[in-house]
This record gives structure tokens, sequence and C-alpha cells, in this order.
């Protein structure tokens, strides 16, 4: 295990993903050691466009939305690692499991998304992690995900 901790800002972050608004999700990602962990940070604000039908008078952040949070920490996590900013890194889902939701997500909080290397190493395409979403202490997402990333030249 690495004790040089990174971090990436948003800057970053649009550097690594392909993502933009409004499907951007993660606004920073912190203690990214190698490619083994991270904590990503999403601040939930009403203005996200899924807001108004998700639901009306009872804004919730869709569970989807939530791993796809914890998925682009994990892209961003890995991008930070193999330095591929500027490199147009595409990350695809292939699988979701051992997904539970513990905690609804509203306006005005703030998503802890901590993720790990399941299985992946630099050089390879396909990656499965583990992740958890937590809101103050309490779990409100845990899931495994595989996913493949590729650089364009590849």
């Amino acid at each position: 295990m690495t004790t040089d901790l990174k971090t990436a800002d948003i800057g970053l972050i649009q550097r690594i993903l392909p993502h933009r608004y409004p499907f951007l999700l993660v606004d920073r990602v912190t203690d990214i050691d190698g490619c083994e962990s991270a904590l990503g940070i999403k601040n939930v604000t009403m203005n996200e466009p899924h807001f108004q039908g998700h639901f009306p008078g009872k804004p919730i952040m869709p569970g989807v939305t939530i791993i796809e949070a914890m998925a682009q920490t994990s892209a961003v996590m890995v991008g930070v690692s193999m330095d591929t900013a500027d490199q147009n890194l595409l990350v695809y889902f292939m699988a979701i499991e051992k997904c539970k939701f513990r905690r609804m997500v509203v306006p005005g909080d703030r998503l802890m998304l901590r993720v790990k290397t399941l299985r992946g190493k630099p050089g390879g395409k396909v990656w499965r992690f583990g992740g958890v979403a937590e809101v103050e202490g309490e779990l409100a997402c845990e899931a495994e995900f595989t996913a493949m990333m590729e650089l364009p030249s590849e």
C-alpha cells in the first residue's frame, strides 16, 4: 500500500472522464491510493435535472446515479494512477452485483463514495470494484461492479 495519497479536483476529473453536466456525478476524489482505493465526494444539489421527475415534491437521488457516481470515482482513481488525463479514457459498465440501497439521498446531502479495486491491474481492460456510498456516516448504497476501461488507441 502506498503512502503517497493523491487528490483529483474537478479540473483533473474532467481531464480524465468524458462525462459532463448533467452526467458528471463526482465533484472531487481524495485519498487516491494507487489503483487500490479512493474516496469520491458528490455534493447533492436541488438543481440537478433528475430531481424534476424523481420525485416531484419529494426529491430523491436515483439509485442508478449513486452507482454511477461510485463508478466514476473508480475511473478517476484508475485514471490518476495510470496518468490518463487528456487521453479520452472510456469506461463501460459490464455488471452490477450485490447492490443494496439503505438510505435515501436527497438535496443537501454530501455523498461520500468509498471505492476499492477487487480485481484489475494497470494496463488491464476489465476491472472489478466494490463501493459504498454514505451520508454523514450512514450507509446509503453498496455494490460491486465490473467495468471495461480503454483508451481510444487500444
